[in-house]
């Protein structure tokens, strides 16, 4: 039985652009093509688009899963360790929906505690980010921009082992703090204290990836844009993502220009 590139499509959630463009590089060719010019795929194509939409769902880039594909042989296998990833995947986000409920009840504990307008306390500010891993700097721009700097960080964050991570989570949520009473203050985003705090930060990016000011001020509008660093920022405090994005933008100008 075979399938035309509008059904493959439907059936997937997969654009027919984007399973074109899979099909002109290599990556899923189609079976053939039919009389009305259409291309047409069987069985075997619709397996190996799973693989390719699960390891996507894992953040390997296309070339990556182009060469897991070429050197596997065994789909059970391939699959068994894909199935194992996603477990651990699962485990992850449960992690995730505990620290959100905690940090739930942790606000409408405080909210109970002192009243709606007071300064809301977090007993333990790490556990905020309990669950999530360790992705500094790593995002679409990177990836696509700086091809070399995102497997370096990559590469970079491979190495963590458990305790590492950690005390990073600890260091990044000390310092995204600081920001908050930075901004919570007033403080201009230009204040020697403030572009020293940025400075701590863009060393800490560096041990990662070495950003130019370009990519240093795409990371800070990253922290807007990006819907989970947002959330990340929002949960210390509002605006944080805006003020430290700011910051780092007078911090490129001064200093990575």
């Amino acid at each position: 039985m075979a399938w035309s590139i509008a059904d493959v499509a439907r059936m997937s959630g997969v654009t027919s652009r984007t399973l074109r463009h899979y099909d002109e590089i290599g990556l899923l060719p189609h079976a053939w093509i039919g009389s009305n010019g259409h291309r047409y795929y069987e069985e075997a194509d619709l397996l190996r688009l799973q693989q390719i939409l699960l390891m996507r769902e894992l953040d390997l880039g296309l070339r990556e899963i182009q060469a897991v594909l070429d050197s596997q042989v065994d789909r059970v296998a391939v699959l068994r360790e894909h199935h194992e990833r996603l477990l651990r995947e699962r485990d992850r986000l449960e992690t995730l929906a505990r620290t959100v409920g905690r940090t739930i009840a942790e606000l409408e504990e405080s909210k109970r505690d002192r009243g709606d307008n007071a300064m809301t306390k977090i007993n333990r500010p790490e556990n905020l980010f309990e669950g999530f891993e360790p992705s500094p700097a790593i995002d679409a721009e990177v990836r696509e921009r700086w091809p070399k700097a995102w497997e370096q960080s990559r590469q970079a964050v491979a190495t963590m082992t458990d305790e590492d991570s950690e005390r990073w989570q600890r260091e990044v949520t000390a310092q995204m703090i600081r920001f908050a009473e930075f901004m919570v203050a007033g403080t201009p985003v230009t204040d020697p204290a403030v572009q020293a705090e940025v400075d701590a930060h863009y060393q800490g990016v560096c041990r990662f990836w070495t950003p130019n000011a370009a990519a240093y001020k795409g990371l800070g509008n990253t922290y807007v844009e990006d819907p989970q660093f947002r959330t990340n920022f929002d949960k210390v405090a509002d605006g944080l993502a805006e003020y430290q994005r700011d910051a780092m933008v007078a911090y490129a100008d001064a200093r990575l220009s």
